[in-house]
């Protein structure tokens, strides 16, 4: 009955504050128990598919000619260190973020821009990341960290939910996994691995977290030991043999 009713509605909406809400029904929905995996992430592609239909006639309006956007260009930012960069990258590629058969189909800052959304949803649930943020984590720049998310979404691998406002500036894309494996693979690295790494934008070295540090309290005497013997010159009430 939801299943049905939920597919009528993305085949009748017609403007993307409408497929945003239909997304966030068909979660709901999900979460409950109302839907099934298998029937959400079938939802989930036609809202896609409907989603990238609409957004293909939108055509802006109050905009001067020579001028694609009403907000001032984008600067071009770069990484201050770009040899800790590469290595932040190398070694979040590196580290597992998806199954075998599915990591196969990506590069190194693919892998890396993942497993920073990867480890974002399985502490948060969904990832709300800006696209900056995403790429100064993963050591790369905006644009691959943009390519990375539209292959996996075109992949059938996760799902992006725009979140524009009208006459100022949107909000950031909500970016969730609707493939059955990396779910579940992600669910297994997060049972394995309680002490996860916390990677900084201004600082490259991962540095653990979850775990307390353990100081060593004052020596004492056990039994069975002996303490030093103190010279006789220092001990009260005593003088050395020199002195008789």
């Amino acid at each position: 009955m939801f299943h049905a009713a939920m597919q009528a509605a993305i085949e009748g909406a017609r403007t993307l504050a409408q497929m945003d809400e239909l997304s966030r029904q068909l979660w709901q929905g999900h979460g409950s128990g109302a839907l099934g995996d298998h029937e959400a992430q079938i939802l989930a592609e036609r809202l896609h598919g409907r989603r990238s239909a609409v957004r293909e006639g939108i055509r802006p309006v109050g905009i001067p000619a020579g001028r694609t956007s009403l907000f001032p260009p984008r600067r071009s930012v770069r990484s201050p260190d770009r040899a800790a960069s590469l290595e932040r990258r190398r070694l979040l590629a590196c580290s597992g973020p998806l199954p075998p058969q599915l990591a196969a189909r990506f590069t190194e800052g693919q892998r890396a821009v993942l497993r920073i959304v990867g480890d974002e949803i399985a502490a948060k649930g969904v990832c709300g990341l800006c696209i900056d943020a995403i790429a100064a984590r993963a050591g790369v720049c905006r644009r691959l960290a943009q390519a990375a998310l539209r292959l996996a979404e075109g992949d059938g691998l996760l799902t992006i939910e725009e979140r524009r406002h009208e006459g100022r500036k949107n909000s950031p894309n909500l970016v969730r996994i609707i493939s059955r494996e990396w779910q579940a693979w992600v669910r297994r690295g997060a049972r394995q691995q309680p002490a996860r790494l916390r990677l900084d934008a201004t600082d490259p070295q991962p540095k653990a977290i979850g775990c307390k540090a353990k100081h060593p309290t004052d020596r004492v005497v056990t039994l069975g030991t002996t303490l030093p013997a103190e010279p006789a010159e220092k001990l009260p009430g005593r003088q050395s043999f020199a002195h008789r």
